[in-house]
């Protein structure tokens, strides 16, 4: 079945053995693979930028095929990619709250702004927002030849930001003739989950029960033509895509009916309530709140006050689950030879993306403080009674409040964002004799993103509602008074007239010009026959981001923001210069059939950070033919992006938990008093119902780049000729981590240790708050941090034989995540933390084991695909024995595997159809708490339908 060929040999282990066998349901044939194998005398291997018959990578490669896309049945590219056990979900279609609107894509949840995403081996542009990460959306599914994922720092090939690897998606711009393909699909659900209904019931909080319709459904069409011209001296490849998916609502699903507690034991809640929570309190000393002597109260049927305890509103089922998203695409890739030593080609891309994430209503979550008479309309005389009786006011005085109204009688509030991009690359490349090429292109790329945000309370018009700090209703044109004091007083006219609206434009602008030679020295080592090959490059970078915002977003207005959003305008550029070298040192000897030591280095000089080196040392040995062993080092950087240099400063938010607050703090007295809680304060703190805090964030000018060092080793064999494997260990380690103290750890360590270094951030309000106003939070701006160390090893095997005649695979990818350590800030050992294999308030679960299984069976019209996804055990980090007895997760949460069916039929030479079910035993992900993120390892949505036909001329 195998060629045993050179170049057949260097394919094998540079892109299967590399990668794990194929694992898509194929229809090739002999003839296929001798053709292909005639394609690649000269091939360039992501990783290096050297072209060489028999190049064999030393870098751990995985290949995802053009055919594993269709298989999945999922219309995004980020979406199939997110399943491989490399790629941790950065930002996705499930993600409404702050949505983005674009798909990244983060390699070993390092993040995607250390993710390196390049189109046919150059870089892909920024997808909009200040970090500069790219966006997935505007790749077009319809052309991708295959997806190649590289593990480790490719700096000194690429440029900044290959930290944690490089994705590289190869187009397929030598397709030729028509397709055309129809795709389909849709999420189904049995809700059934007992526990979950029955604390709804408790609370009388309607769900769905039993089997639903197909829901979410996706729509699209994917047109490709491609042909050459002139006499076949140039080929033009063309596509065209358009794709739509429906909305869902968490409350399509009842184990996301109703927003979980911090123990998942029961249903909570926010404090902004349906029928309102109050904050009371005389006018201190200092002329605001008192609170050293307030009160938290709700309303009686009949607009009494009375002690509120358990008056929380469920915001989940209003939030989309998945945001509806419609997206159309369309561009070429052309190239034309003029003679052997000038091939021009170009690179069109174009993609808008229009989306809306939406959340529950807006609120006046005890934002502002207001000051209202005494004497107000707004309050019934027993309302005035109950502030004599509680606080000794009477007619001239005022009183304080902090308000929590939900604004159910104005409907949810809503993100709207549309994304267009657009990528040109112009180029030549060609051979300057037989032994060297060259290759040289200007690329442009350019987003911009518009984003309204509607329907949330204004700041400043609830104020004048309530006739407080000053204001007056009765005196402004428009006013509708806002009778929060009155039960179900508030009207649709009366909320419609108190929301706002708030847009904002992001720019992103990128330059890049490339050039490079490649070609053979004219000598070789003593040991080996094949020239040494060297690449000669220089590029020349620049990347510029504007956010241009209204006054609405940069005052902060929208009570539901969080804070204000500011402008921003920042950019860099940057100039380098790199080589490459591949030196056979060895060849047809004794145990070293093949021995290539690889080299490369690059200087990168920024205009704003100064200048960086990065460089690489690799070993590739192949001891006897199906055997090899290869070893890497690289030193990777990544320069501070733009948002984490030039952001503004100001206020959002952070979900977690204030150990010093409620009645029943976890922390000490003394503990607490390190973060600035008083001996009047301590137990008597309220904690945010939501369990969502306010922070400080913005940039840091005088960043300087991460600087990481990425090691790899491995074992790549043939054990016969059905069974291949390849074993590879790696390490990651970066310093100088560019990122935020998390607020989790500076409450900790403060509290523990009384370190300022911690303790200087934390600001609590005089009531001892982080989250009533605004004047209590967590600051958390970004600082080039300690280090961080992530270590694993990544499996893969294949099993190719015949059944019956036909052919047979058995394939798998697998991930053990070793570790996932944290050091938040030097010289603090004892705050260093380890996510491998764990759940917590800090860390998202990561199973330290993440298993792709798939099986393939070719019956010529006929394809039948089964694929297991595994996820490993994962144990609670905060579990402490009995104290943690009441937690739904408990000691952890136990491993999960989803079961992935498909088949396709051949129906003629240009028809093929596809019909498969991911997740058929219609698994759900766990449930965790408001406290602890369950992360997007799990399937989301239950079971998913899709279908699609391929038409082919």
């Amino acid at each position: 079945m195998y060629s045993n060929s050179k170049i057949a040999k260097a394919v094998r282990l540079a892109m299967i053995f590399g990668a794990g066998a194929a694992t898509a349901v194929t229809t090739s044939s002999v003839s296929a693979e001798e053709e292909s194998a005639e394609k690649v005398e000269r091939i360039e291997v992501t990783g290096s930028r050297i072209k060489r018959a028999d190049m064999e990578t030393s870098s751990p490669i995985q290949v995802t095929s053009a055919e594993d896309i269709e298989i999945s049945g999922l219309t995004r590219v980020e979406d199939m990619l997110n399943t491989l056990p490399q790629i941790e979900a950065s930002s996705t279609i499930f993600s409404s709250n702050g949505a983005s609107g674009r798909g990244g894509i983060d390699m070993r949840g390092l993040g995607a702004h250390r993710t390196l995403v390049l189109i046919n081996g150059r870089r892909m542009q920024p997808g909009g927002g200040s970090s500069g990460s790219a966006d997935a959306n505007a790749i077009p599914g319809a052309l991708v030849k295959r997806v190649e994922v590289m593990t480790g720092g490719g700096s000194s090939v690429y440029g900044a930001d290959a930290v944690a690897g490089v994705v590289n998606f190869v187009m397929d711009d030598d397709f030729e003739g028509l397709e055309i393909d129809f795709i389909g699909g849709g999420y189904q659900h049995n809700n059934d989950n007992s526990y979950i209904q029955g604390l709804m019931d408790e609370k009388g909080f309607e769900y769905p029960s039993g089997g639903s319709d197909i829901e979410g459904k996706n729509f699209g069409i994917e047109i490709t033509m491609g042909s050459d011209f002139a006499d076949g001296k140039g080929h033009a490849v063309t596509y065209a895509t358009w794709k739509r998916n429906n909305e869902m609502k968490f409350g399509t699903r009842d184990y996301t009916s109703c927003a979980l507690d911090a123990t998942a034991t029961s249903c909570g809640g926010s404090g902004n309530a349906v029928i309102p929570n109050f904050y009371l309190s005389p006018i201190g000393a200092d002329g605001h709140f008192d609170w050293g002597n307030y009160e938290y109260l709700t309303l009686t049927s009949d607009s009494n006050f009375q002690p509120s305890s358990g008056n929380v509103y469920n915001y989940n089922p209003v939030n989309f689950f998945m945001r509806p998203d419609e997206r159309f695409s369309f561009g070429s890739f052309v190239n034309y030879e003029i003679n052997d030593n000038f091939m021009p080609y170009m690179e069109i891309m174009y993609m808008r993306d229009q989306t809306k994430g939406q959340i529950a209503e807006s609120g006046t979550f005890f934002n502002e403080e207001y000051r209202i008479d005494y004497d107000s309309p707004l309050l019934s005389d027993a309302q005035r009674g109950y502030l004599t009786d509680a606080f000794g006011l009477s007619s001239g005085d005022q009183f304080a409040t902090y308000i929590g109204k939900r604004n159910v009688e104005g409907g949810a509030r809503a993100s709207i964002i549309q994304h267009d991009s657009f990528r040109v690359v112009l180029g030549t490349e060609g051979e300057l004799n037989d032994s060297w090429s060259y290759d040289a292109s200007i690329q442009v790329g350019s987003t911009t993103v518009d984003n309204v945000y509607i329907n949330d309370f204004f700041a400043p018009r609830i104020t004048t509602a309530l006739s407080a700090n000053g204001e007056s209703c009765a005196d402004t044109a428009d006013c509708i008074p806002y009778e929060v004091f009155a039960y179900q007083g508030v009207t649709e006219e009366s909320a419609g007239l108190l929301t706002g609206v708030a847009s904002m434009v992001e720019l992103s602008d990128q330059f890049i010009f490339s050039a490079f030679v490649s070609g053979e020295l004219d000598f070789t080592m003593p040991g080996a026959d094949t020239p040494v090959a060297v690449v000669f490059g220089t590029e020349y970078r620049k990347e510029e981001y504007e956010r241009v915002v209204d006054e609405v977003y940069d005052k902060g207005l929208l009570l539901g923001q969080g804070g204000p959003t500011h402008a921003l305008v920042g950019g860099y550029s940057v100039r380098e210069l790199y080589t490459e070298a591949s030196i056979p040192l060895l060849e047809g000897k004794e145990f070293a059939e093949s021995l290539v030591l690889e080299l490369g280095y690059r200087y990168s000089d920024y205009d704003v950070t100064g200048s960086e080196p990065t460089y690489k040392v690799a070993l590739d040995w192949t001891p006897v033919d199906d055997w090899k062993v290869r070893a890497s080092y690289n030193r990777a950087v990544r320069s501070p992006n733009i948002g984490e240099m030039f952001a503004s400063q100001g206020l959002g938010l952070w979900s977690g938990e204030d150990p010093c607050a409620t009645d029943t703090p976890s922390f000490t007295a003394a503990q607490c008093a390190n973060t600035g809680v008083t001996a009047a304060q301590y137990g008597n703190i309220a904690a945010s119902p939501a369990g969502q805090y306010n922070g400080v964030y913005g940039g840091n000018p005088e960043l300087t780049p991460e600087i990481a060092d990425t090691f790899s080793l491995g074992l790549v064999g043939q054990l016969s000729d059905e069974i291949d494997f390849s074993v590879d260990y790696w390490k990651i380690e970066i310093d100088e981590v560019i990122g935020t103290v998390s607020e989790d750890v500076t409450l900790t360590q403060c509290a523990t240790t009384g370190n300022a270094a911690f303790c200087d951030n934390i600001n609590r309000n005089n009531g001892g708050s982080l989250w009533a106003g605004t004047q209590g939070f967590i600051t958390a701006t970004n600082i080039n941090l300690a280090s961080r160390k992530w270590e694993g090893v990544d499996i893969t095997a294949a099993y190719n034989t015949e059944l019956s005649g036909n052919p047979f695979s058995v394939t798998l990818i697998s991930t053990y995540m070793m570790t996932k350590q944290y050091e938040p800030l030097p010289g603090n050992p004892e705050a260093i933390y380890d996510c491998s294999g764990t759940i917590s308030a800090k860390c998202f679960p990561q199973p330290e084991w993440r298993s792709v299984i798939n099986a393939n069976y070719d019956m010529g019209d006929i394809g039948l695909n089964a694929k297991l996804r595994i996820n490993g055990e994962v144990s609670n980090g905060d579990y402490d024995g009995d104290d943690n007895d009441d937690y739904l997760v408990g000691t952890g949460i136990g491993s999960q595997t989803y079961l992935d069916l498909s088949v396709r039929y051949t129906v003629s030479e240009n028809i093929t159809t596809r019909l498969g079910i991911n997740n058929i035993l219609d698994e759900e992900p766990p449930m965790t708490g408001n406290t602890m993120d369950p992360g997007a390892f799990y399937d989301q949505l239950g079971r998913y339908i899709h279908g699609s036909v391929s038409l082919t001329f």
